[in-house]
């Protein structure tokens, strides 16, 4: 709701007309494409670089 009200500056009545698949394509044009997850294979060499 603070996306939608604040970044977005929708109105009340037309953040709640919102299909959640609008909303999230709406997210993503404003803050880019998601990210996948690391894979286990990725996640390993990452804490083998940085073992702390």
């Amino acid at each position: 709701m603070a996306f939608g009200f604040g970044r977005l500056r929708l109105s009340s009545e037309a953040f709640w007309r919102l299909t959640p698949r609008e909303l999230a394509a709406a997210i993503g044009r404003e803050t880019g494409p998601a990210h996948a997850p690391l894979d286990r294979a990725s996640l390993a060499a990452l804490m083998a670089r940085f073992p702390d």
